[in-house]
């Protein structure tokens, strides 16, 4: 169970055990939906959850469980374990293995001609009964337990169809004198025939049809399960006392040795090592961590020895968080499952109603009652649309779970439907197409020969001041030694001081704009200028002359370069169909050299995070829906703007929080795979769907002019089912742009 809480409203996640259709879904639903104080209900048969938005001034879990036990369902106590599938694997298992013992010997003396020996119907009689009794016992108690709240569900077909077969069967064998007849089962011709056979047949093909749901509906999750288990199960503390992952506090200090997992989210403290992120990101490029460097739990340590002071624990890590936004997601309802959980709620009273009409109709048109049971029969079995029922959840949940894996988190089942639309995407600039970070990209001397002293002089005063700018000048000569005396800063200008390099004598030196010097020569504005040019940001480095007067010697070019992946992420989106966007509040000359760079088809620049909210807005007004990506706190407000909101999951939490979409790595192609693997989904539903209503639409008229007997009926129905799930199972198989590009 999960919860999650508004100032107003709670959001809590209820286990419900019981369910076997779509129609038990859709009822679940409804009785919540009745109660005074919730906000909305959506009961997920694929993930056997209900999600309920409430006021918890006028609800609790209790009455919330309540309600759904009295509608004839079982909600698990928070202490109970909830089966994740294994026990209903293995219950259904053991009911199919009983089945089909004692089915195929019953379809054999019935079927085969030369097996048929005298009073054989007795045999069938007495194999049919343990099936239909005991291994369709869950369709009867499901079918009754609806009846006692004047409801049916699809299980309701089921167990009328097998019951009605074996009843009509026992009645011909025990007083119509059908087990008096050697070949055929019936009496004086076959006018009472015996459906033994049929009646088994009916539950085997269906046992066999929920086994394999059952089967392939814990593979469909096994990508949430995986991701749990990704944890480390135990912390070494820097004592050396080895305890449980889930008694790490806030502020413990643990470390963590080559081939192990980092065991919680925290910040280096020491050490250096490279790390595997993959398994949360699907980077296989190692991330190196060191002093001050921030570490996510679940990665493994490839190489060295660090020990890192946990910040998060528990439910607040990245881990625990993916894992929440995944069953968040799994347990979502596109708006295009409303449809068929509408059509199930009347679907099975229609299909009762028809079983009769049938029926009477056989026999008002003059047909033998032998007949007309048949067709009813394989009406009611034919009828059953647990296909319907299965075609939304199971392709959600296999989707969703792929994009975790691929560190595409999808927010909910309505995400999906919105990227179906989405023909333009707006892209943030820094952070987003760029690394968010200054670097240093080259050096330009007025002299070559002072090249090498230019960089050492700046990066020894840069590494005294706090400017972002400064950093990356300090980072580019991280092993200078110099003597800085009398350091100054100036603010808008920038820094000067006494610099003394080894071996040369001290100088009066200053690093920043040019209102800094009292010099600038030609050739250096020059090259200056050629920089900002090309969008990058140029500092003048120098130093006294003889006189006294600072002169600029040359200049450092500095940028916020781009993601080597960005120009292939704007080209996948391009190939999507997709018009390419990027806002940002950069200046426009640098804005529209990383346009260019990575291929955009606009460019909005100097835009505050108003002005972003304007144009996606502005963008929704001319009819276009609009997919926004970006990773700051400034990004927030246009993320909830969009129709569709990519957060870039290396950014702000805020920004996360506002989006409908998390990239978990800062890898834009990221941003095609969520699309293109949104958009696939939502295709394999419509898919789903399209057959689901297919096979009924055709199958229904079939059985009830009497081709297709009860046995054909109940196998295609299973197949129905097992078609669906197989189909959503193909997701599993979806490739990512990344993978493509590295294979």
């Amino acid at each position: 169970m999960r919860t999650t809480s508004s100032p107003e409203t709670c959001r809590l996640d209820l286990p419900v055990e019981g369910m076997t259709c779509a129609s038990c879904a859709a009822r679940v639903g409804r009785g919540l939906d009745r109660l005074e104080g919730v906000e909305h209900a959506e009961v997920n048969l694929a993930a056997r959850r209900a999600t309920v938005v409430f006021h918890p001034d006028l609800l609790d879990r209790d009455a919330l469980a309540s309600t759904i036990e009295d509608l004839g369902y079982s909600v698990p106590t928070e202490e109970e374990p909830v089966d994740d599938g294994g026990r209903e694997i293995r219950e259904t298992g053991r009911r199919l293995l009983v089945a089909v013992v004692l089915t195929v010997p019953t379809v054999l003396v019935s079927m085969v001609p030369p097996l048929m020996f005298d009073g054989w119907p007795w045999l069938a009689f007495a194999l049919s009964t343990p099936v239909v009794a005991w291994c369709a016992l869950p369709f009867h108690r499901s079918a009754l337990r609806n009846l006692r709240h004047r409801s049916v569900n699809m299980d309701t077909l089921v167990s009328m169809g097998s019951v009605a077969a074996w009843l009509w069967s026992t009645i011909a064998l025990l007083f119509l004198g059908a087990g008096d007849s050697g070949m055929d089962g019936g009496m004086d011709g076959g006018d009472a025939h015996v459906y033994f056979e049929t009646a088994a047949v009916i539950i085997t093909l269906i046992l066999l049809g929920k086994w394999f749901e059952a089967r392939a509906r814990r593979r469909s999750s096994d990508a949430l399960r995986q991701l749990a288990d990704l944890g480390a199960r135990t912390a070494r503390l820097v004592d050396g006392t080895e305890v449980p992952v889930a008694e790490l506090r806030v502020g413990d200090r643990f470390t963590t040795r080559p081939g192990e997992k980092v065991a919680t989210d925290g910040v280096v403290v020491e050490g250096h090592s490279a790390l595997d992120v993959s398994m949360l990101t699907g980077e296989p490029v190692p991330v190196e961590a060191g002093p001050g460097d921030e570490v996510v739990g679940a990665t493994l340590n490839t190489n060295g020895h660090l020990v890192v002071e946990a910040t998060r624990v528990g439910a607040d890590t990245a881990l625990a968080q993916i894992v929440a936004l995944v069953e968040q997601a799994q347990g979502s309802q596109a708006p295009v499952q409303r449809l068929a959980d509408r059509i199930a709620s009347v679907f099975v009273p229609a299909v009762l109603g028809l079983a009769l009409f049938t029926l009477v109709g056989w026999i008002v048109t003059g047909h033998g009652a032998d007949d007309a049971f048949t067709a009813a029969v394989a009406v009611l079995i034919i009828a059953c649309p647990c296909a319907l029922g299965l075609a939304t959840p199971t392709a959600i949940m296999v989707g969703t779970g792929r994009g975790a894996q691929l560190g595409v988190l999808v927010k909910g089942g309505e995400v999906l439907e919105q990227t179906r639309q989405v023909g333009v995407v707006v892209v943030d600039k820094t952070g987003t197409v760029t690394e968010g970070r200054m670097h240093h990209v080259a050096t330009d001397a007025a002299d070559p020969a002072d090249e090498q002293r230019l960089l050492r002089v700046a990066a020894a005063l840069e590494g005294r001041s706090e400017h972002p700018i400064a950093a990356a000048v300090a980072a580019a000569a991280p092993d200078v030694v110099a003597v800085v005396e009398g350091f100054e800063n100036r603010p808008g200008e920038g820094v000067v001081g006494l610099v003394t390099l080894p071996d040369e004598p001290t100088r009066r030196a200053g690093v920043g704009r040019r209102s800094l010097f009292d010099t600038v020569p030609d050739e250096v504005e020059r090259s200056a200028a050629g920089a900002e040019g090309g969008g990058n940001t140029a500092v003048l480095v120098g130093w006294a002359d003889e006189e006294g007067l600072l002169v600029a010697r040359g200049s450092l070019t500095v940028a916020d370069r781009v993601k080597p992946t960005s120009a292939e992420a704007v080209e996948e989106l391009h190939q999507l169909d997709l018009e390419v966007v990027m806002l940002t509040g950069d200046n426009a000359r640098t804005a529209e050299a990383v346009g260019r760079e990575v291929g955009v088809d606009r460019v909005v620049s100097e835009v505050l995070p108003d002005d972003k909210v304007a144009e996606v807005r502005r963008l929704q007004e001319g009819g276009r829906t609009v997919a926004m990506v970006g990773d700051g706190i400034n990004d927030a407000p246009a993320l909830v703007q969009a129709d569709l909101g990519i957060a870039i999951g290396t950014g702000a939490d805020v920004a996360i929080e506002a989006s409908d979409i998390t990239i978990v790595s800062g890898d834009l192609r990221a941003a095609a795979d969520a699309i293109a693997l949104s958009r696939r989904t939502l295709a394999t539903i419509k898919g789903n769907l399209f057959w689901a209503f297919a096979y009924n639409v055709a199958a229904i008229p079939l059985a009830a002019l009497g081709v297709l007997n009860p046995m054909i009926a109940a196998g295609a129905m299973g197949f129905s089912s097992v078609f669906v799930v197989t189909n959503s199972l193909r997701l599993r198989r979806f490739r990512s742009v990344r993978s493509d590009r590295t294979a």
